[in-house]
C-alpha cells in the first residue's frame, strides 16, 4: 500500500531525491496538510504566492481569466501535481489561475517559501527540477510564439486554445462570446463560427452557449498535425 512518504516523493519536485535526504529533510520541514471539498475555492487569481502548494490526492479546476473579463479557460489537474512553482519568484509573485476542488475532495501540502530558500536549494536534485520545470515552461511558451504561421481558420483556433493552456493534454473549457474570439482571432465571425462547427462534426470539440469544451487536446492536435 502506497504510504504517505511515497506520493510525497513522486511529486515533481522530490524525484529523483533519495530517502535519506528526503528523510532528513522532512525532519526540518513543517509540512502544512489540508483537505477542501469539491467546489470549495482553494487559491484565488491575485494571492501572494509565498509557498510551495502541492496536490496530493484529487483533481483541481485551474481558472484564468482575461484581464477585460472576455475569455476564461479552465483545465484540470490530477493529483500528484505542484502549482504555479513559477510564480514563487519574479516580478510578480502572485498567482496567475484560481484552483477549485473539481467534483471529490482534494488533498494538499504545502511548504512555506522561507524554508524552500533556507533548505530545500541546498539539495541538487532539487534545484535541478525545480530550474527544469520553469526553464520548459518558458521554452514552450517561447516555441509557440515563433511557430510557423497558421494556414487557415482551424489552424488558427487550434494555435490560440494552445497560447492559452497550461498542459498540452486532457479536457480544456474556453468561455467566450462568438463575436469576442473572433475578434482575438482577426477574423469574421462567420469564419469562425463555421469552422467551429467543422470541429465539432469531428467530435473534436463541442459548442454550448458562449462556451467551447475540447474532451481532449491531444486528439485536437493530432488531427491538426496530421491535415
Amino acid at each position: 500500500m502506497e504510504t504517505m512518504f511515497d506520493t510525497l516523493l513522486q511529486l515533481p519536485l522530490f524525484q529523483g531525491l533519495c530517502h535519506e535526504d528526503f528523510t532528513n529533510i522532512l525532519e526540518k520541514v513543517k509540512l502544512h496538510f489540508t483537505r477542501h471539498k469539491p467546489g470549495e475555492p482553494l487559491i484565488k487569481s491575485g494571492e501572494v504566492c509565498d509557498q510551495l502548494l502541492f496536490l496530493l490526492k484529487g483533481r483541481l479546476s485551474s481558472v484564468t481569466v482575461s484581464e477585460d473579463d472576455t475569455l476564461t479557460v479552465i483545465e484540470y489537474f490530477e493529483a500528484p501535481a505542484v502549482l504555479e512553482p513559477y510564480s514563487m519568484f519574479g516580478m510578480n509573485t502572485r498567482y496567475i489561475s484560481s484552483y477549485i476542488p473539481h467534483n471529490e475532495e482534494a488533498q494538499m501540502v504545502s511548504i512555506s517559501k522561507s524554508f524552500v530558500m533556507g533548505e530545500l536549494f541546498k539539495y541538487d536534485i532539487f534545484r535541478l527540477n525545480y530550474m527544469n520545470i520553469v526553464s520548459n515552461r518558458a521554452q514552450n511558451l517561447y516555441t509557440r510564439l515563433w511557430d510557423k504561421a497558421p494556414k487557415d481558420i482551424e489552424d488558427k483556433i487550434i494555435r490560440f486554445i494552445l497560447g492559452h493552456i497550461e498542459r498540452m493534454t486532457g479536457e480544456k473549457l474556453f468561455k467566450v462570446k462568438m463575436d469576442d474570439l473572433a475578434r482575438m482571432l482577426d477574423d469574421t465571425r462567420l469564419n469562425v463560427s463555421k469552422a467551429l462547427n467543422g470541429l465539432q462534426e469531428l467530435n473534436l470539440l463541442e459548442l454550448h452557449r458562449k462556451e467551447i469544451r475540447i474532451p481532449d487536446l491531444s486528439l485536437l492536435t493530432e488531427w491538426n498535425e496530421k491535415r
